[in-house]
């Protein structure tokens, strides 16, 4: 998962990964870093970026977990990716056991 996911690193159009309601002005944007590792029986996923598009995190994390189960390649989320198309995202990741945990100015 955590090879995977290096490929959602850098300046991207995420509209794969954006909510309808989305009401950013643009779905171009740059993930700093994603990080994936395991805590016992939990898989962490740590994503770092200046701004994220709304459901961002959670359509991402929801795609990288068919890539755990071994139903996508690491190709098939950079093919995900580049559709850019909602249609082409895995399935949304629960709210639960999502937390922000730092922001920094």
């Amino acid at each position: 998962m955590h090879d995977a996911a290096q490929r959602l690193v850098g300046r991207h159009d995420f509209s794969t990964f954006r909510a309808a309601e989305c009401q950013a002005n643009s779905p171009e944007k740059t993930l700093d870093a994603i990080e994936v590792t395991r805590a016992g029986d939990e898989i962490v996923i740590r994503t770092h970026a200046r701004s994220f598009l709304h459901t961002q995190v959670r359509s991402m994390v929801g795609s990288l977990q068919r890539v755990g189960d071994g139903s996508w390649t690491a190709q098939d989320l950079k093919a995900a990716l580049e559709a850019r198309d909602r249609a082409a995202c895995g399935p949304l990741a629960p709210p639960y056991g999502l937390y922000l945990s730092r922001v920094d100015y």
